[in-house]
């Protein structure tokens, strides 16, 4: 069978990047690692897909943000981000994506952490929108590595997959949880590689 590779930019936003609402260190220099990657490299993916968390405002998002600062856990229960609209939700502007990336947006109303389970702006499924473009493998990268790149890696590989992570591509909450998500994904059979070390050709 025939590689066929898209590139998974995951949730690349303002307040994910440092100065928003749930920062991630080092989440602006992910951004411009991507983009210094993108313009190197944008040829060899058939396909480029960049997802954000687009939440509802008004609203909890199924639990999602916590409504009392007492609430707060940082694993199911977040501060208010990436409301739909907002300057928050935009990606970072040191992220530069080709003129034919697909958008996804995941969250709305209900907490979201993997692209899976997110839509374009026609409505389709992520798995549908790669299936149709008879993608067999995936390179993930973006926020967090210990989040939302973790699951977006999961359930790639439950879609039977191929699934590397690119780990200079990609900034994690904490250490120890970034660790915990490294050992899942690898586990699930993720590749944990990075830029320098994907060698060519790539297929």
């Amino acid at each position: 069978m025939t590689t066929r590779r898209a590139l998974l930019v995951v949730d690349v936003q303002n307040d994910f990047c440092e100065g928003g609402s749930l920062a991630v260190s080092g989440g602006r220099a992910v951004a411009s690692g991507i983009s210094a990657f993108l313009a190197a490299h944008v040829h060899r993916y058939d396909a480029v897909i960049a997802s954000r968390d687009w939440h509802d405002a008004g609203s909890t998002n199924g639990g999602h943000f916590a409504e009392h600062d007492h609430q707060l856990d940082f694993a199911t229960r977040w501060p208010a981000h990436c409301i739909a609209g907002s300057e928050g939700a935009d990606y970072a502007p040191e992220l530069q994506l080709p003129q034919d990336v697909r958008h996804i947006f995941k969250g709305m109303g209900e907490p979201a952490y993997s692209m899976f389970q997110g839509f374009d702006d026609d409505g389709r499924p992520v798995i549908d929108l790669l299936r149709g473009m008879q993608i067999t493998d995936v390179d993930v990268v973006g926020l967090a590595t210990d989040h939302c790149v973790r699951a977006t890696s999961l359930d790639a590989r439950t879609h039977d997959l191929g699934v590397r992570v690119l780990g200079d591509l990609t900034a994690g909450v904490a250490p120890e949880t970034t660790v915990r998500a490294h050992d899942e994904v690898r586990g699930a059979g993720v590749r944990l590689t990075d830029t320098t070390a994907i060698g060519l050709p790539w297929r």
